[in-house]
């Protein structure tokens, strides 16, 4: 509970309606999209300008409460779930495109803008904006950029941080932090921008962002290739990339996923497939046409039973939106969906396949794999039931196997996800206990008091790395 002190001092800065200590309000903001976590604040608070931001952290920073960002909560590693307490700092009202610089190709953007609404009026002025998780409709910029998020178009453009040019944050002690701008040069000391994006929330409140906007693409064509070997889709997505084709989306779902998208999106798949490649290429009509022919040929030379291409653009678009639904709905199967990711090199999409369905029967769990299979991005999705504890724990071993393999075979334990709270006991695995002390010194001096969203990205204790021999 807030001293009553700290409560007058943050109720002056944003008016009585604005700071929330009722019980609605702290259920409310007690979770986010990660399942089976769930902590109370002691507060919630919506400033509407980087004033107030600021003025909100110099109270917190002299009260020692914790404050933890807040977009629309969809991340899924407990990243916005306040371990701790605190108050969580809700950045909806500060939801404002600033400016459009066509001379720069660049926009200034609120924290709380909506991801889709923004992509939707920059390609109205005939721009690009390429970052678009699959929670785009409901995410926000803010977390888009505390998360560093990916999304289908990631293989071909990248992610939010190759869009992210400059920031305005405010630190833990009230101080506003301004980095990088317009230039699309600039290595004026160390890149500040991109080390708070991805940060979670641990260094900074995003206040402001300048990001990078390109010409759209002039043209665009749309593929599935569907096989009875799941082997042989995921051996398809390394030699398309080993032909140097790098398609704008190159997606991939096993045989449960597909059953389900179906069901939901009523796109009348064949459900005997054991996996299914979405491809999209993008840009000069020719180059596009070419790299279509090629792809179809490498689909067929690895036995795929049918390959089919869209007909139109509204076909496309319906066959993109259904892949965006996956976990939607996966969710309609069971009382849980644990959503994780796992990323390897896309040369060993195969192999990490294999094994996410061998240690799914090992466990004895439900497994449905899909995800962004061109950038070796898979997203394994157990659906379970919270209330039976013997099978959840079996669950999270087979995470815990899942991503001791993803590492083994040159991965990492998420591509896109975040370490969050979920993560946190395995990110010792990834980047080793020197990373470890590099990172928490980093943090030291961003946040000495430990007050930005504490209790994420560093765990208590490590999880023991038991590596399994396959020999």
């Amino acid at each position: 509970m807030l001293q009553e002190e700290a409560r007058l001092e943050l109720k002056a800065i944003v008016g009585d309606k604005l700071f929330k200590d009722d019980p609605e309000s702290l259920v409310t903001h007690s979770y986010d999209g990660t399942p089976m976590l769930q902590a109370l604040p002691d507060a919630v608070i919506y400033p509407e300008n980087t004033n107030q931001v600021s003025d909100i952290m110099k109270v917190l920073h002299r009260y020692r409460i914790p404050v933890i960002g807040r977009g629309s909560g969809t991340n899924l590693s407990g990243g916005t779930v306040p371990v701790q307490g605190g108050v969580v700092m809700v950045m909806h009202r500060m939801s404002r495109i600033l400016e459009v610089d066509l001379d720069n190709l660049t926009a200034t953007v609120q924290p709380g803008l909506n991801t889709k609404e923004f992509i939707t009026y920059v390609e109205g002025l005939g721009l690009f904006y390429p970052p678009d998780p699959s929670s785009m409709a409901v995410s926000t910029i803010g977390g888009n950029i505390a998360e560093c998020s990916g999304g289908l178009r990631g293989l071909k453009y990248g992610t939010t941080k190759d869009y992210v040019i400059g920031l305005e944050a405010v630190l833990a002690n009230g101080d506003i932090l301004r980095t990088g701008g317009k230039s699309m040069k600039d290595v004026a000391g160390y890149d500040l921008t991109k080390l708070l994006v991805g940060s979670e929330g641990t260094l900074a409140i995003i206040t402001e962002a300048t990001l990078k906007l390109v010409p759209p693409p002039k043209y665009k064509k749309t593929m599935l290739a569907m096989y009875k070997d799941l082997y042989g889709a995921a051996r398809t997505v390394s030699k398309i990339i080993e032909q140097r084709i790098i398609p704008a989306t190159l997606e991939f779902l096993d045989n449960s996923t597909i059953r389900v998208v179906d069901d939901f999106a009523k796109l009348g798949l064949p459900l005997d497939m054991e996996a299914i490649l979405l491809i999209e290429q993008d840009g000069e009509v020719e180059s596009v046409e070419r790299d279509i022919a090629s792809i179809e040929a490498i689909c067929r030379a690895e036995n795929a039973e049918r390959v089919s291409i869209a007909e139109s653009q509204e076909e496309a678009l319906k066959l993109l939106t259904a892949r965006r639904s996956a976990f939607t709905a996966l969710a309609r199967l069971r009382p849980t969906t644990i959503l994780e990711d796992a990323t390897v090199p896309r040369s060993k999409i195969a192999d990490m396949v294999l094994e996410i369905n061998r240690i799914a029967q090992k466990h004895r769990v439900q497994i449905c794999t899909f995800g962004h299979a061109g950038d070796g991005n898979l997203h394994p999705t157990a659906t379970t039931d919270a209330r039976d504890a013997e099978e959840i724990h079996r669950v999270e071993a087979a995470f815990e196997e899942i991503f001791e393999a993803a590492i083994r075979l040159g991965g990492t334990i998420t591509g896109e996800h975040g370490v969050g709270l979920v993560k946190s006991p395995f990110l010792e695995w990834k980047v080793g206990s020197v990373g470890i002390e590099v990172m928490k010194s980093i943090k030291q001096a961003f946040d000495p008091l430990n007050l930005l969203n504490p209790g994420k990205v560093f765990a208590k204790e490590s999880r023991k790395r038991v590596v399994i021999n396959r020999g």
